[in-house]
């Protein structure tokens, strides 16, 4: 699926091309299904135009079949199951029957996982573990506060917070609480209904919070030291266009935090890791074919989507 201009969902159409073929060090896999991510929205209406040469082929998620390696390539066969996020504005991206990447940032799919749901869980599953464990290093015992644990990113936080052994405390719409609480989340805020940060106080008996992981943007980097415990980590995923007053970060000692996710395999098999133990699990909310990319698109960018995890995109549809 091209994108020959910047715009809406309808800027997406459908072409036939020559299948790729892989260079050294490279995979040439056959994508069985990929995924849409609020950066692949951002990418089709231009929010990052001077990144993304036109015609483009995007796409963040890939699960697939390896097809065929080129030279030097050591780690993979045809044959193997794979998963991975292509590398971010560099090349083309999963919206396709096929793909090429360089085998450092390819890792084998987790073996309890079908395509779709692998590919719902590659760079959010990657982007958290960049967020959480490499960047603000979540403790045992430690609490967090997970905005948005409905979404794409927040369910697997929830998740991957709980496997390194901290409480949980999410905001979310009433109707999503038994949901977030069924992943092992320990306390869900309704933010529609109530101040998310008295809340969060009322709930750590007034001494805030070890983290806060930012999903949703806003004034969240302006309000999270009102939540913040003394030394406290705030790490968010949002793109940051508006100036925030943080002088009550100063007086917490806090610590921020931005993550633009890196490729490689080794957070791939930190996750699959987890995966195979029952200790993680995307949750595909929606499923559409490639030809449907547009609608998929249009769906996650409605406000209210009705959407619980992922949409997965099944490439073999």
């Amino acid at each position: 699926m091209i994108l020959d201009s910047f715009g809406g969902p309808e800027s997406f159409r459908e072409v036939a091309l020559a299948k790729p073929v892989a260079g050294e060090g490279q995979v040439l896999v056959k994508v069985h299904a990929t995924s849409v991510n609020p950066l692949d929205y951002q990418v089709r209406r231009g929010d990052y135009k001077e990144y993304v040469p036109l015609p483009a082929i995007t796409g963040h998620d890939v699960s697939g079949v390896v097809e065929a390696v080129g030279p030097g390539v050591t780690a993979f066969k045809p044959g193997d199951e794979v998963w991975y996020t292509p590398e971010i504005f560099n090349g083309d991206g999963s919206y396709a029957e096929y793909h090429v990447a360089n085998e450092a940032i390819v890792g084998l799919k987790p073996r309890s996982l079908t395509h779709l749901e692998a590919a719902a869980l590659s760079l959010v599953g990657g982007t958290v573990w960049e967020a959480l464990i490499t960047r603000v290093n979540l403790q045992v015992g430690e609490t967090i506060l997970v905005h948005g644990g409905a979404g794409g990113v927040g369910h697997i936080a929830i998740q991957i917070a709980k496997a390194a052994g901290a409480r949980v405390i999410t905001t979310v719409s009433s109707q999503n609480a038994g949901f977030v609480k069924g992943l092992g989340a320990d306390v869900a805020i309704d933010y529609k209904q109530t101040d998310y940060v008295a809340a969060v106080l009322e709930a750590t008996d007034g001494k805030g919070v070890d983290v806060v992981l930012d999903t949703i943007g806003g004034d969240t980097l302006q309000k999270s030291p009102l939540v913040l415990a003394q030394l406290g980590r705030v790490v968010s995923i949002v793109d940051i266009a508006t100036p925030q007053n943080l002088i009550e970060a100063w007086g917490r000692n806090a610590s921020y935090h931005f993550v633009f996710t890196r490729q490689n395999r080794g957070k791939l098999d930190d996750l699959a890791r987890l995966v195979d133990r029952g200790l993680l699990k995307p949750v595909v909310g929606a499923t559409y074919p490639l030809a449907e990319i547009g609608q998929a698109h249009a769906r996650l960018e409605q406000k209210s989507n009705g959407l619980r995890g992922k949409i997965a995109i099944d490439v073999t549809a």
